[in-house]
């Protein structure tokens, strides 16, 4: 055999599964047009955004309307005509209402105590409780209210008990019978005695 035998071709590299497909020869490759077109359009979308935003700010600016600017003058004008038609202070003098009578006042003491009369002392037999009937008559020029306190006394004078009777609205000159209840068991032969009587004009 002879040496002078041509060397065996090189081997060629496999493709690898997952590598992208070889360029056909002949067809250019276009990824640097379509990037600068998406980098392009991505601008005009954003430069339309901040132009959209903008114009509504400013739409909404306008429509608040701010308060009107204060003047600096301390003092308005004054009017040159009063108003309302007052009248000046002093020019006419200002007629005095007639004053009406003030009604009694509260009256309590003999005045009042005049007006009320006992017209019985009785002591209840079966609690031993004693009681006083009153005859009141207003003898005032106005109608009243009166309240009578009526004590009960034993045969020393010691007050063992008291009692209270009202009325309201008694006309003037006209008469009332009430009745003041005493409180509590008193021995026979306790008497009654008005104590205060208060006499309030209606």
């Amino acid at each position: 055999m002879s040496d002078n035998l041509p060397p065996p071709p090189p081997e060629q590299p496999q493709a690898s599964p997952w590598a992208p497909p070889a360029v056909p020869p002949g067809k250019p490759q276009r990824t640097g047009l379509i990037v600068s077109l998406a980098v392009g359009g991505g601008l005009v979308v954003a430069g339309a955004l901040v132009a959209l935003v903008y114009s509504l700010l400013d739409s909404v600016s306008d429509s608040i309307a701010l308060p009107p600017a204060r003047s600096d003058a301390p003092y308005s004008d004054p009017y040159d005509e009063e108003p309302y038609g007052e009248e000046r202070y002093g020019e006419d003098p200002v007629e005095e209402e007639p004053v009406e009578e003030e009604p009694e006042t509260v009256t309590s003491g003999p005045a009042a105590e005049k007006d009320v009369t006992i017209t019985k002392c009785v002591r209840d037999s079966l609690i031993g409780w004693q009681h006083a009937d009153l005859t009141i008559v207003n003898g005032s020029r106005s109608p009243a209210g009166y309240v009578v306190f009526v004590e009960f006394l034993d045969a020393k004078g010691t007050v063992l008990t008291d009692g209270i009777a009202t009325t309201d609205d008694l006309a003037p000159g006209a008469s009332v019978k009430v009745k003041a209840q005493g409180v509590g068991e008193v021995p026979t032969g306790t008497t009654c005695r008005v104590k205060q009587v208060t006499r309030d004009p209606m």
